[in-house]
């Protein structure tokens, strides 16, 4: 349903008040398929490119290079009618719920804007449509005339998700959309994300940094780190069974009751994206580096168990090698 396919994103930064232009790459060629009634995790460290590659997808953002397919179509130019006619199907749930929402407008004004947007029913017909969303996402009807200031934290995500689901979308790009919730709240947000999609059949692009919550949701997950995919899987094979140095730090950082001392602390920051390192770009901090890594960039390759890794010791021949 979905085809990114080598997405490209740049932004000019000027340094000092009289300095020259200076380019950051957010996004360095990143690919990814999703397939209709799906999820796909999208994780890694805050910076990585994640959102920008979600709002790529959304056509929020225009990519440098690639393109974007959506049901077997090229995302059309923004502002057009056609961009907007597939903007209708593809829809979005913000980290912050307050600032995704507008205090000056009741709940009910704000799940019914989308369908006045996009010329969907009449009045009455968008009465009851808010009022069967806010009952499909666990809020009360009576609750249609409150402001989003009169509502907790898990309140105002379920009426961003109402919001996001008024247009029956296919696919849902969820920006990190628990990382503001209390940890209370935050499994009831993921549970009624499961059920919302199996009962619309939507595909969904999860993003996040914490691969716990990823794994609860998705069917495959893709590891980002500074604008590139570096290992993509299921859930399982990603986590007990990582290829990448990467993702093998990740999956150590997660809590384990018992596990010990067995994380893996990676050393440094991550590059700077306006001074991108050569060759790999995770190899400054890498624990296992080889000096073909300094200068050869891995390309993202097919693995025999389904799986895609971009490492040079990930390779078959080295695999093979090692044992």
């Amino acid at each position: 349903m979905l085809q990114a396919r080598d997405l490209v994103r740049r932004y000019g930064m000027r340094r000092g008040l009289l300095g020259r232009s200076v380019d950051i790459t957010a996004v360095a060629g990143v690919s990814l398929t999703l397939e209709r009634g799906r999820t796909l995790g999208l994780v890694g460290e805050s910076g990585c490119g994640k959102s920008t590659t979600g709002r790529m997808v959304l056509g929020l953002e225009t990519p440098d290079a690639g393109s974007v397919e959506f049901e077997g179509r090229i995302m059309p130019p923004p502002g057009t009618a056609a961009w907007r006619a597939m903007r209708a199907r593809m829809q979005m749930v913000f980290q912050d719920p307050l600032g995704a929402l507008d205090r000056r407008m009741n709940v009910a004004a704000q799940i019914a804007e989308p369908l006045e947007i996009h010329g969907i029913g009449d009045a009455a017909a968008r009465a009851a449509r808010v009022e069967a969303l806010l009952r499909n996402v666990g809020l009360r009807p009576d609750q249609a005339l409150r402001y989003p200031h009169e509502l907790s934290g898990g309140q105002r995500q379920r009426v961003v998700m109402a919001r996001a689901l008024a247009t029956e979308p296919a696919l849902l790009v969820c920006d990190e959309p628990i990382s503001a919730l209390d940890v209370s709240i935050q499994a009831q947000v993921m549970n009624l994300l499961v059920e919302l999609q199996a009962e619309h059949g939507m595909a969904v692009l999860f993003i996040s940094h914490d691969l716990r919550a990823v794994r609860q949701v998705s069917e495959r997950v893709a590891v980002m780190y500074l604008g590139t995919i570096v290992e993509e899987g299921t859930p399982d094979a990603l986590l007990h069974d990582a290829q990448h140095p990467y993702t093998r730090a990740l999956v150590s950082a997660i809590p384990h009751p018992g596990r010990g001392g067995n994380r893996i602390v990676l050393q440094g920051d991550p590059p700077n994206p306006a001074a991108r390192p050569s060759g790999c770009p995770f190899h400054p901090r890498c624990p296992v580096a080889v000096a073909r890594c300094s200068t050869e960039a891995p390309s993202l390759r097919d693995h025999p168990d389904g799986r895609r890794v971009a490492c040079h010791l990930a390779e078959p021949a080295a695999i093979a090698k090692a044992a």
